[in-house]
């Protein structure tokens, strides 16, 4: 390039400033790119930490999740559940001794059964009220009742129906369907009229038949 004057020399000084700058301002700009990218790295190294190298990297199968197990002993109680579905219509009153007291025994279980069962042979292990309940509560509660009592290997049971002194009319409503939906549980081998001193004519003592 010629330079005809001074100001020719001073341009070109100029120019030359210029572009120096503008190359400092870029490999500035440059290194604290480069600052900032290792400052990135750092920090997620840190958050991270040891990083270790799977030594035999093969391709996983990932099995869709098994599906949540049920309880066998919620369907035993399900199962159960339908089982212990009482009929009300049901009419027990043939298969009913109706001799000094009120008695039942399944067929081919002997008279000296409900003998004994009166005379209190067996000791009674627990015992329900129903006395107060609405029939359907009552008939679920004695359902329940009846099948807890035989899973724990119980075998004598009273169970309180009440006089229906307090009923409508005086009628032991109750009593006779508690009749009936004993009659209807096959785990009752047999049953008879409280004696006096246990509930008599509002409760009955329940044989049940021995555990699996």
């Amino acid at each position: 390039m010629k330079l005809n004057s001074l100001q020719d020399l001073k341009q070109v000084q100029k120019k030359l400033a210029d572009a120096h700058a503008q190359a400092q301002a870029q490999a500035a700009a440059q290194a604290a790119a480069a600052r900032q990218r290792e400052a990135e790295s750092n920090l997620f190294a840190r958050a991270v930490g040891v990083v270790q190298r799977i030594s035999h990297p093969e391709p996983v199968s990932i099995s869709p999740p098994a599906p949540a197990p049920v309880a066998s002993q919620r369907q035993k109680d399900e199962k159960a559940v339908l089982r212990d579905s009482l009929s009300d219509e049901f009419d027990a009153s043939t298969l009913l001794d109706t001799d000094d007291a009120l008695s039942f025994r399944r067929p081919g279980i002997g008279r000296d059964v409900t003998h004994k069962l009166r005379k209190g042979d067996w000791s009674i292990q627990r015992e329900i009220d129903l006395h107060g309940l609405r029939s359907d509560e009552a008939r679920l509660a004695l359902a329940d009742f009846i099948r807890l009592a035989h899973r724990q290997g119980l075998r004598c049971l009273r169970v309180v129906h009440g006089k229906g002194l307090g009923s409508p009319g005086k009628t032991p409503v109750l009593k006779s369907k508690v009749h009936s939906w004993l009659v209807q549980k096959n785990q009752v081998m047999a049953f008879v009229q409280a004696k006096p001193a246990e509930g008599g004519a509002g409760a009955l003592v329940v044989l049940l038949k021995p555990a699996d």
